[in-house]
């Protein structure tokens, strides 16, 4: 996959070489120290923003994922350290808290860049706008070690639970794909009436068998790509940033490895009515106290230089994602977008009952979600240690919905 996006993002280079200012800034920044928190904080990531951001004339100062893993960690060491010019990363529920106030340190200024109009729907206006596209995947294998050519289809996510075919399914509560797995499978249980966090207890029955019943290999398995990459399950989630890398190196980990990444040979999507749970990461500039007017114009300029066309089809390169901002996307892959990107994006739609967008809803709802589940025992790591399903009929959910003392 690298290499084919190399191909394609060659026009870019040649523009670059050209245009020596096409990834520079208009003037040299590097006299302050951009501090930057993020989630989106791979070693390889860090490395690579801090090098081209030095040479385009930035400074910047942001933790890799050896000190800072997860949106959650990294907002709110943000709010904690209160020395924060910019986030960049996090979903649309946790730009929704921010935004919202729910973090008493954290607040953004106002702000457009260059590129406001390029994002569409991805921008909270004034205040974020969109770097890149993720989603969750469901996968399967169709051949001996899944389906033996059997295409799936189904209404919801939910649906896994009765295939008749061997899941894979994470291990802990924690974590952002955990969290946007559990957000995809909840999605058809939507009631804004029910106590139960505001999801019907059909729900959290589903959610407990996809725990019961499916396969955790444990600490052996991260995410979901191996076990179904060495031929353990037959189904399984991971996300769309990664993916074509990981199957271009799949080999690797498997004698029975996953085959092609844009043309599959072996494993397909599953096909969701629903389609999937996307998010977008996003990009601020927060209220620094003590900040010069020349500072917060360094932090606008990163802004606007790392949204850009340019370096997004860079880093979209770099790390097989799916830029925001359509130029960026036009460079990258011209009319031929994976179809892992375009799989209906039920995040935006609207929750029936409410006038909140899922990811809204899901926002609102998140902090009770994590102590339902905490309280009721889901996500054991041993099969072991596996809890006994609950008396659905009699549990107190104003109390669940509460964190555990």
């Amino acid at each position: 996959m690298k290499k084919t996006l190399a191909l394609l993002l060659a026009l870019v280079m040649v523009f670059a070489v050209a245009c020596p200012s096409a990834f520079a800034a208009d003037q040299d920044y590097s006299g302050y120290t951009i501090r930057i928190y993020s989630n989106s904080n791979s070693t390889e990531r860090t490395t690579w923003l801090i090098n081209e951001a030095k040479e385009a004339g930035f400074s910047i100062s942001i933790d890799d994922n050896s000190v800072i893993s997860g949106d959650t960690a990294a907002v709110q060491a943000a709010n904690e350290k209160k020395d924060g010019d910019l986030i960049f990363g996090l979903n649309e529920t946790r730009w929704g808290q921010l935004i919202d106030g729910q973090y008493e340190n954290l607040s953004l200024i106002d702000w457009e860049p260059s590129w406001a109009d390029q994002v569409g729907e991805y921008k909270y206006d004034g205040q974020a706008y969109g770097l890149v596209i993720q989603n969750v995947l469901m996968l399967y294998r169709n051949d001996e070690f899944g389906t033996n050519g059997e295409e799936l289809h189904f209404d919801h996510w939910a649906d896994v639970v009765n295939s008749g075919y061997s899941w894979y399914r994470q291990n802990k509560i924690g974590g952002t794909t955990n969290a946007n797995i559990n957000s995809a499978i909840l999605y058809a249980f939507t009631d804004p009436e029910s106590p139960a966090g505001g999801i019907s207890v059909d729900g959290w029955k589903a959610l407990w068998k996809f725990c019961a019943d499916g396969k955790s290999g444990g600490d052996d398995y991260k995410y979901g790509f191996d076990p179904l990459n060495k031929g353990d399950v037959a189904i399984s989630e991971f996300y769309s940033s990664a993916l074509y890398g990981k199957i271009d190196a799949a080999a690797e980990g498997s004698e029975h490895p996953l085959i092609g990444a844009l043309e599959p040979e072996n494993w397909a999507l599953v096909d969701i009515a629903d389609g999937t749970y996307y998010i977008a990461e996003y990009i601020g500039i927060l209220d620094k106290a003590g900040r010069t007017e020349e500072e917060t114009e360094a932090v606008k300029a990163f802004a606007d230089w790392f949204g850009s066309a340019e370096v997004q089809a860079a880093w979209a390169e770099e790390f097989d994602s799916v830029p925001c901002n359509a130029e960026a996307v036009e460079l990258v892959y011209g009319e031929d977008i994976p179809e892992i990107y375009l799989l209906p994006n039920f995040a935006l739609s609207t929750v029936e009952g409410t006038d909140m967008t899922y990811a809204a809803y899901v926002a609102a709802h998140s902090a009770e979600w994590t102590n339902i589940m905490t309280n009721l025992g889901f996500y054991w790591a041993d099969a072991s240690d596996a809890k006994p399903e609950p008396d659905w009929d009699a549990l107190d959910w104003a109390v669940l919905t509460q964190k555990a003392e």
